[in-house]
């Protein structure tokens, strides 16, 4: 995948974002100030941006070179501004995952990646991280343009994330290593930690890259070679940064993208006899037939990491703007299409009238328009699909008698923007309350206690992320406890760190991302035992 940049196109250059912070939080907050002087005019019904980029390649990435799927076919990779066509992607299927695996698993065995020593591993990787700075512009731009999400957002906030994790994971590669045990008798106990070989992955649409990094930066590091399945919708970038990685020396199988659809190259790569270990991000429902044909074939380990419904909890003694603000971009960062989004926000009663009126005013704020104007905070939905079914749980809402504080419609005639939509009197039981709509649609409810808020919080087959506001130590201590979550964020909310892990509880997933808890899902730890005759000690 090559990209050529074409314009210069940065409201707030990345210098002034230092990827080197690694907060993901701390750059998406310089990123909202920066646009929260700028005023909610919209740009959607204006003609749109020309992206500052020319996608030259589309084919699969496979042994080192960029090749046409097997059967020929491409599909279609949409602008989710327009509706209209970027370009045409090599459409793999069975027999390509056949061709990455075959590449990978002799990458593995034969090549020089697992065998290379760990510090040369770190080096290569440390190598792409500097390379993938240089380019950011241009990667922020497909993202963007793939994926409908703020320009701005990609190149201030996501791209330097993403190349903070692989330096993280770069750093890491050679101080793996196992332990020396004592054990009763006279032998010598050691423990190896070795990389598991062949992995598939599999990305979602919502932060293409952000997503690619959590799985292919620890992969790599381990040792492991690595199959990745991009998600249909966004298949640009990945193909572009995977094209950086050759750069700087990766050697071909290591790293190998394919670009299709769930049902037939996702199938095969789950269902591959050669794959050791499987890594998909995406909706539980897909999550549930990943881990069965995982389990189906040769039994290989998973991890997911899977939706949300994550309650965002206000208590009675919050700062209430603080708390809308962050309540706010909680659940409307990124159009709503968020894993971890706090989508049911729990209010205490006594200031439940008040924040409802401040988050329906901070909701008719927000700048919607094209993600390649300054200053726009919510671009349009990933694709019709996504934006019919947000539209229906809107429907629902209504039905169902929650009051619509704001929104609730498309935004401009062309496109799939949906307006920031604010629903009040909401209850337990409404479809806007169980489902994860991954919109832009914030739900507020009401509570009276703790004991009250923990119950209904943990009441959801769902367990991925929490937010607490409070300034009571006592109240933060009782819910961080309380909350059946993989991450509770106290008095913030979407803190991402390439060394904090990142996973859920229930059916929000199995496993962790990110961290040293990362990398144990790419490693196998081997236990090794030998006599020691007339040792000195024991």
């Amino acid at each position: 995948m090559a990209v050529r940049i074409l314009s210069s196109l940065r409201s707030v250059s990345s210098s002034s974002a230092s990827p080197s912070t690694g907060i993901f939080s701390g750059l998406y907050c310089r990123w909202v100030r920066s646009i929260s002087r700028i005023g909610a005019s919209a740009a959607a019904e204006a003609e749109p941006v020309t992206p500052p980029v020319q996608v030259d390649h589309s084919q699969l990435l496979i042994d080192g070179k960029f090749v046409d799927a097997a059967s020929g076919k491409t599909f279609a990779t949409f602008d989710p501004r327009t509706g209209e066509v970027i370009a045409n992607v090599a459409e793999g299927d069975s027999e390509d995952v056949n061709r990455a695996v075959s590449a990978a698993r002799k990458a593995f065995d034969e090549g020089p990646w697992p065998k290379m020593t760990a510090y040369e591993r770190s080096r290569i990787l440390f190598r792409f991280a500097d390379l993938l700075e240089k380019h950011n512009d241009e990667v922020a731009a497909i993202e963007a343009w793939d994926s409908g999400k703020p320009y701005e957002q990609a190149a201030n906030v996501e791209i330097p994330m993403v190349v903070r994790v692989f330096r993280y994971y770069a750093g890491w590669a050679d101080k793996i290593h196992g332990l020396t045990i004592p054990a009763d008798g006279q032998h010598h106990v050691q423990t190896l930690h070795e990389p598991i070989g062949v992995t598939g992955q599999i990305v979602p649409w919502n932060f293409p890259l952000l997503i690619y990094s959590w799985k292919v930066a620890p992969a790599l590091a381990c040792g492991n070679t690595v199959v990745l399945k991009t998600a249909e919708q966004t298949p640009l970038s990945a193909l572009y940064v995977s094209k950086l990685l050759l750069e700087v020396g990766l050697p071909p199988g290591v790293l190998n993208i394919i670009s299709g659809f769930g049902p037939t190259a996702g199938a095969a790569l789950c269902s591959h006899m050669n794959v050791d270990k499987v890594a998909f991000t995406g909706s539980t429902g897909t999550g549930k037939i990943v881990l069965g044909l995982s389990a189906q074939s040769n039994l290989k380990p998973v991890t997911l990491e899977l939706g949300g419904k994550s309650p965002f909890i206000v208590c009675s003694d919050a700062d209430i703007d603080v708390a809308v603000e962050a309540a706010h971009s909680a659940l409307f960062f990124n159009q709503g299409q968020c894993c971890c989004a706090g989508s049911r926000t729990f209010v205490h009663e006594s200031i439940y009238d008040e924040f409802v009126e401040k988050s329906k005013a901070r909701a008719l704020k927000r700048v919607v328009g094209d993600p390649f104007r300054r200053g726009v905070e919510q671009g349009p939905q990933i694709d019709s699909v996504q934006f019919e079914k947000i539209l229906k749980y809107i429907r629902s809402g209504i039905e169902d008698g929650a009051k619509l504080e704001s929104g609730g419609e498309r935004f401009g005639s062309k496109g799939y923007y949906i307006k920031p939509t604010v629903f009040s009197n909401v209850q337990d039981n409404m479809l806007i309350a169980k489902d994860e709509i991954f919109g832009p649609v914030q739900t507020i409810l009401k509570f009276r206690d703790i004991e009250e808020v923990v119950q209904r919080a943990n009441s959801t087959s769902y367990g991925l992320a929490a937010g607490v506001f409070t300034k009571s130590i006592d109240t933060a201590n009782t819910l961080m406890r309380a909350l059946r979550v993989g991450t509770v964020w106290i008095n913030c909310y979407d803190v991402f760190d390439a060394a904090i892990p990142f996973g859920g509880y229930k059916m929000s997933g199995q496993g962790r991302v990110r961290g040293i808890y990362g990398l144990s899902s790419y490693l196998q730890v081997k236990a090794v035992v030998n006599p020691l005759k007339n040792p000195a000690w024991l």
